[in-house]
């Protein structure tokens, strides 16, 4: 599929529970809907989460069509669920910075708060999304310039962007604590160094850090506070 790394692995990881479904049942030109009408009757899935799900097994179902393996595209007609917009998580404010703000200036200097720092940074001043931000390499940081090189949502190349002075600070002290020359920016602590951290990783780092602060918020919610300030 012409997609991005981060698309095809969010696909991967919930394509699982559709070929358990087809497992169960043989396979019609009413499985897709009753996939959905399965998804609808969960109620540990919010609607969000059910349309990922649902995505992917159309988006595998579409696929298998184009190579022929089934005869007819089995997800026409079959619409994604419908999402309120006031069920959205609403950004955070002044009084949510404020809170966190508060809670990483008590942290001690280690290299892993170093990191959420960085990452925060990333978040609060520069209004990146979380896939910008995993997608970031040593190289694409200058601070000669105070610069970050960016590859963004749908871009076939790195766009460069200016870096608030609180950026490129806790840019700095992660890079030199961690000592990184080259290759991922940001990388799980617990796995290779090679390995590039995940957007998934990335939200469990940040929503304990909010979560440690008293702020029930999700970490898309930097990005309205972002453009609500511009």
């Amino acid at each position: 599929l012409d997609v991005s790394e981060a698309t095809r692995k969010d696909y991967e990881y919930r394509i699982g529970l559709f070929i358990v479904r087809l497992q169960s049942e043989p396979f019609t030109t009413n499985t897709f809907i009753n996939y959905k009408r399965y998804l609808d009757s969960r109620s540990d899935y919010s609607v969000s989460t059910k349309n990922k799900y649902l995505a992917s097994a159309r988006i595998f179902l579409k696929e298998l069509h184009r190579r022929g393996v089934i005869p007819i595209d089995t997800t026409l007609n079959v619409k994604s669920f419908s999402q309120s917009r006031k069920h959205r998580v609403a950004g955070l404010d002044d009084s949510d910075i404020e809170k966190l703000t508060n809670h990483l200036q008590l942290l001690e200097r280690t290299k892993q708060n170093l990191r959420l720092k960085a990452i925060i940074a990333l978040l609060l001043y520069q209004g990146m999304r979380q896939i910008e931000i995993v997608r970031l390499n040593v190289e694409d940081i200058d601070f000669a310039t105070k610069r970050a090189y960016v590859l963004g949502k749908g871009r076939n190349d790195k766009e460069p962007i200016h870096l608030h002075p609180e950026t490129v600070n806790a840019l700095h002290g992660y890079i030199k604590a961690y000592r990184k020359a080259h290759g991922a920016l940001f990388t799980p602590i617990t796995r290779q160094p090679a390995e590039r951290l995940t957007t998934r990783g990335l939200r469990k780092i940040v929503h304990q850090a909010l979560s440690r602060a008293g702020i029930e918020k999700t970490v898309h919610g930097f990005r309205h506070y972002y453009t609500t300030k511009l």
